[in-house]
């Protein structure tokens, strides 16, 4: 027999950034402690609303897992004395297990004891488990309120323990645990019970609680869309913000407000920005993506007074919206490149000078990216003087009063006042991309000018702060550099960029002046710093980690190595595959320690060393020439082979020997170019 369980949690408002976190964890945490102590069930998820954290679990088994063991134990000779008692070592043994020394049982000269445990009831242990559950629950931030010494993210109130319609008694947080919860705030503050864990969702909803966050998730979807829709136009809904608004409501309503039209003749990202960032609104467009004068909020409540509520909405924007158009105005006094000088005035970090002095590095550093994107001289003129007069005014909206005041449009607003300066489009989208990717799966710059400005950005972000010793470390990351350094690696290899990391670090170095050893130093470490992103994003992609360490061991050319990751994944997926990287090894082992030279052809001795030699030359011509290298490299195997079997390397001939490891160095350092293939663990 089976029943279901309840545990609801409920506390204070949670944080919205952490409630999904919480749910997922309390969702592993409860799927480890069941399988620990041995409890089966059916089904296990995790609901939740800003005030409460729900475990369901249907079908709990009402025992525990029966459980057998046989453990040996000494040798008999040892275990029992010549007249067959048991000594003191076999005593000894037999207590260990809980059982009498008359049960342990004989065979192939050693003694075994069998212990059966039967598996306890599961309503005892739940009054243990659940408490330790709560207990173990990870948390970025954890308070202590009242006397106790208790923490947790917010105070709990009250705690529905079921299994099945009986109570799970236990105490916590000098919190008793029952079966009554409570409604929601204002339209059902009283509490209620909850008869059984099957009934919890319907008895939740009757006190004006949508517990399960996906439902709910789909009611506030469809009402924006709806209420877009009467208001003539369709809404903008982000993801993130979906996710925040989710975790702020327990009923949720949607309703439209309006703004004065005045407003729409600023940037659109000058309204939508206090609009979704500040207010936690969403901003409506019309079907030709101009920005309507309505915005859609979602109230934590019913349909009661909507007016009232749209109506105190709206004087909130006005307000922020009042103050867009001020710090718009003072803003356009003087044109973007005025505002530069003030930079002189702003710290980039101590000890690195200020943020003028950090765009006079980027009109160097962004000079040398270009290089390697433009086609031809001329072009590289015209790329070139853009990318410095991009990089000259990429700061400069930093000081001005819109961003100061809005932060997230750093870049933005040097796009739109380089705009209204009359400089040139891709130079004004470059000062918006340079921040491209501001989090996590945000896009990349797409424009040359930006990819160039936002790799000059990142890498002298990175050489600078790690020329302080401020390389991260655990948790600590005040910089945001594994951001940026993801952000750096994804650029790369989406642009396919052929761009070396040890040039980007070199000029970098230069700009800041680094002394000879402290440049060594700076690539390994950028070098190493870097390789974790790349490690990360095969990772996503699935790569097996054998595969990631055989390749990771060069990280100069970024945008190569997932390429090369896929290539070694096909070529062991190949028929022959594990004799293949054998032979690839064995080269390595001989010739890792010679140094690197050029094979005679004239001193081969055996046909085989010219066939091998061959067979080089045309895997080195497929990859010179695009095309796919694994048949050349699968000949070339062959070739290693049938080298090994004919011919000593170790030579008596001194010429013969030396000319033999060099041909096999060559090879190495072929191969080393796409893997190390010793690190490779094969079947």
């Amino acid at each position: 027999m089976s029943k279901d369980l309840l545990l609801e949690i409920g506390t204070e408002e949670v944080p919205a950034h952490v409630m999904p976190h919480l749910l997922a964890d309390l969702k592993r945490l409860a799927g480890d402690m069941f399988a620990e102590h041995r409890l089966a069930y059916e089904n296990l998820r995790t609901i939740g609303t800003p005030r409460r954290t729900a475990l369901l679990v249907t079908g709990l088994a009402e025992r525990q897992e029966d459980v057998s063991t046989e453990t040996r134990g000494p040798s008999v000779a040892i275990a029992f004395d010549a007249e067959g008692n048991p000594t003191k070592a076999g005593t000894g043994f037999a207590r260990g297990q809980g059982i009498e020394p008359s049960a342990l049982i004989q065979r192939d000269g050693y003694v075994y004891a069998s212990v059966h445990e039967q598996g306890a009831e599961t309503a005892q242990l739940l009054t243990e488990l659940l408490p330790e559950l709560i207990r173990a629950i990870p948390l970025p931030n954890s308070m202590r309120w009242g006397d106790l010494d208790f923490r947790f993210i917010r105070p709990i109130r009250w705690i529905v323990a079921l299994y099945g319609t009986d109570v799970v008694p236990f105490a916590l947080a000098n919190v008793t645990s029952g079966n009554t919860s409570r409604g929601h705030r204002t339209l059902a503050p009283q509490d209620f019970v909850i008869a059984s864990p099957a009934a919890y969702e319907a008895a939740c909803e009757k006190a004006y609680i949508i517990v399960d966050q996906e439902r709910r998730r789909a009611m506030i979807t469809e009402q924006i869309a709806e209420t877009a829709k009467a208001a003539g136009g369709m809404a903008e809904i982000t993801p993130d913000l979906l996710e925040e608004v989710l975790y702020l409501v327990e009923y949720p309503t949607a309703l439209s407000g309006a703004f004065e039209e005045k407003y729409l003749a600023l940037p659109a990202e000058t309204v939508i920005t206090p609009m979704r960032d500040h207010q936690r609104y969403f901003p409506v467009k019309a079907a030709d993506g101009s920005l309507l004068p309505v915005f859609i909020t979602v109230r934590n409540g019913g349909r009661e007074h909507l007016d009232v509520v749209a109506h105190g909405n709206e004087r909130v924007l006005r307000a922020r919206l009042a103050d867009a158009q001020f710090f718009f105005d003072e803003d356009r006094k003087k044109p973007l490149a005025e505002h530069r000088e003030k930079l002189k005035t702003v710290v980039f970090q101590q000890g690195l000078g200020s943020m003028y002095e950090k765009t006079e590095r980027l009109m160097g550093l962004v000079t040398a990216v270009v290089e390697d994107l433009a086609p031809d001289d001329a072009a590289y003129e015209v790329m070139a003087e853009d990318a410095r007069r991009a990089a000259e005014l990429s700061k400069a909206d930093l000081v001005t009063g819109m961003v100061t005041e809005f932060t997230e449009l750093q870049g933005i607003m040097g796009r739109e006042y380089a705009l209204l300066d009359g400089e040139k489009p891709e130079v004004a989208r470059a000062i918006d991309e340079q921040y491209m990717p501001r989090f996590a799966g945000d896009e990349l710059p797409q424009s040359a000018l930006g990819f160039a400005l936002s790799v000059a950005d990142k890498i002298d972000n990175i050489v600078g702060t790690f020329s302080r010793g401020k390389i991260p470390t655990g948790s600590q990351d005040p910089f945001a550099l594994r951001r940026q350094a993801l952000g750096l690696v994804l650029m790369l290899i989406e642009h396919e960029s052929s761009l070396l990391l040890s040039d980007l670090v070199d000029e970098a170095c230069d700009l800041y002046a680094l002394d000879e050893e402290a440049r060594d130093k700076m690539q390994v470490d950028v070098a190493d710093f870097i390789r974790l992103r790349l490690k990360n994003v095969l990772t996503e992609r699935g790569v097996r980690y054998d595969v990631q360490e055989a390749v990771l061991t060069d990280v100069d050319f970024v945008a190569d190595v997932p390429v090369r990751a896929a290539y070694v994944e096909r070529l062991l997926a190949s028929d022959g595959a594990d004799a293949l990287v054998q032979s690839f090894v064995r080269v390595g082992n001989i010739a890792r320690m010679t140094e690197t030279g050029i094979a005679n052809p004239t001193l081969f001795a055996a046909q085989e060393e010219g066939a091998l030699h061959a067979a080089y030359e045309r895997a080195v011509a497929a990859r010179t020439e695009g095309t796919d290298t694994l048949p050349a490299e699968q000949e070339l195997a062959r070739a290693i082979d049938a080298f090994f079997d004919a011919v000593m390397v170790m030579d008596k001939d001194e010429h013969i020997k030396k000319n033999r490891l060099t041909l096999l160095k060559v090879i190495d350092n072929y191969l080393l170019c796409t893997a190390d293939y010793s690190k490779i663990v094969l079947n």
